[in-house]
């Protein structure tokens, strides 16, 4: 059977779940149905025509589910496991969207029926709202994908995945452990969100800031207007690994206070041609 015949369930409209459908039907997925505990969200789903039908009930679709994707909260996703573990059939597939790995991975193979295949993902796209009303196919359009397999996961089921991953528009598809997924995203994704509130709530909130800011205040604090209920899981969640990056992030800091108190010119020259040749080789390697 092809791919795009199969029968594709949604677990939670929010945001990347809703992105999901949307893409997913756009890529020619004839069969993508949604569970969701706001009925509102499935009625807009249906209206748009991004999904074929849906409910707030996961026993209407699981047992006839040939692809699963867990599209929930990272506190939620053990519970969305077991109750499609108990319902999925045997050579079905449950894959995920959780932003960290090692700690609820463990927590949803354990779910998991051996019979039912688990492809651990993680969409690096999304928005800063939450909630079906801003999700778009369009987020996905050349971002990158990263697949955190573990031991119990097939290379087909890995396949499969990335088959979905490369329909819905992803343009770089990765694969890396858990353990270092967590360890990475510490650093390219939680920190940056972590130092766009620390940037806005240094502010004087009855300051005129907004009379005066440029593009590089806007684009450093386009972030900060975060989804607080879900990125405190994700911060708690990975809780070693962000504290490290922090740590990193305020010794880099540090020395540029210093070279600014001493009025060291040339140091902080060295750390403005550094950085600058840094992210020209990150963004020449992307």
């Amino acid at each position: 059977m092809d791919i795009r015949d199969k029968n594709i369930l949604i677990v939670g409209l929010g945001v990347l779940g809703g992105s999901y459908a949307m893409a997913l039907t756009e890529a020619g997925y004839k069969n993508v149905y949604a569970v969701n505990r706001s009925r509102a969200s499935i009625d807009k789903a249906l209206a748009a025509g991004v999904i074929k039908a849906g409910s707030t009930d996961v026993r209407d679709f699981a047992e006839t589910a040939d692809i699963a994707v867990i599209a929930v909260y990272p506190t939620g996703a053990e519970e969305c496991a077991r109750e499609l573990g108990r319902l999925m059939k045997k050579g079905s597939l449950v894959t995920d969207v959780l932003g960290i790995k090692r700690y609820y991975s463990q927590k949803i193979a354990a779910q998991l029926p051996e019979y039912i295949d688990y492809v651990p993902a993680h969409p690096m796209a999304g928005r800063e709202k939450r909630g079906l009303d801003f999700a778009s196919a369009q987020v996905f359009k050349g971002a990158n994908f990263i697949i955190t397999p573990l031991e119990r996961t097939s290379k087909e089921g890995a396949a499969q995945v990335e088959r979905l991953a490369r329909d819905m528009g992803f343009g770089n598809v990765r694969t890396l452990t858990p353990a270092r997924h967590d360890a990475v995203i510490a650093y390219t994704s939680q920190l940056p969100h972590a130092l766009a509130v620390a940037l806005i709530n240094s502010d004087e909130e009855d300051g005129q800031t907004g009379e005066f800011i440029g593009d590089s205040f806007r684009d450093l604090t386009r972030i900060a207007e975060i989804n607080a209920d879900l990125w405190q899981e994700l911060f708690i969640g990975n809780r070693e690994n962000l504290l490290q990056a922090i740590d990193c992030f305020t010794d880099q800091l540090a020395r540029i206070r210093e070279a600014v108190d001493k009025k060291d010119a040339q140091s902080l020259r060295g750390m403005f041609e550094k950085s600058s040749a840094r992210r020209a080789k990150l963004i020449k390697k992307k």
